[in-house]
């Protein structure tokens, strides 16, 4: 039997992922609650989503579901178990240019790098798409500059 994934979300209580799939056979609209088990807000995330999409119980709906997808999930299950709102948590997924990275413990630096990366490739032109220009040229505006003392140097370099 094959499946189409069409929609996945959470269920904070008790904690589920909740998939909506196309039963590619019979072409019917399904729903499918999955139960989160022995997870806690101290949890490894994508050990979580990666047991889930092994499991051989879920294995066939949660194929065309990506080990990304379900990480967030997870995520936004561990943050509801630490008591972070759904906001709080959601705006923690979107890239902020003034952030401070270096302020970020290992693990959250390792998503914020994983987001730019998939947002990059979001964002490429292959040569093969439409308007691809191989030498393009842009013209930035340049922003005021400020002097530093370590610009200016005593040897004339």
């Amino acid at each position: 039997m094959r499946f189409e994934a069409k929609r996945c979300g959470v269920r904070f209580n008790p904690p589920s992922i909740v998939l909506v799939y196309v039963n590619t056979e019979t072409k019917k609209l399904r729903k499918r609650v999955i139960p989160i088990r022995n997870f806690t807000k101290l949890s490894d995330c994508c050990m979580a989503a990666e047991q889930l999409k092994e499991h051989p119980r879920h294995r066939d709906y949660l194929e065309a579901v990506s080990q990304g997808q379900l990480e967030k999930l997870h995520i936004l299950l561990q943050d509801h178990l630490r008591g972070l709102s759904l906001k709080h948590s959601l705006s923690t997924f979107h890239l902020d240019p003034d952030e401070d990275l270096n302020k970020l413990d290992d693990k959250e630096l390792a998503r914020k790098k994983a987001q730019m990366d998939r947002e990059f490739e979001r964002n490429r032109k292959h040569k093969d798409d439409p308007g691809f220009v191989y030498d393009l040229e842009v013209d930035f505006e340049k922003a005021p500059q400020e002097n530093c003392s370590w610009d200016e140097s005593d040897d004339g370099f």
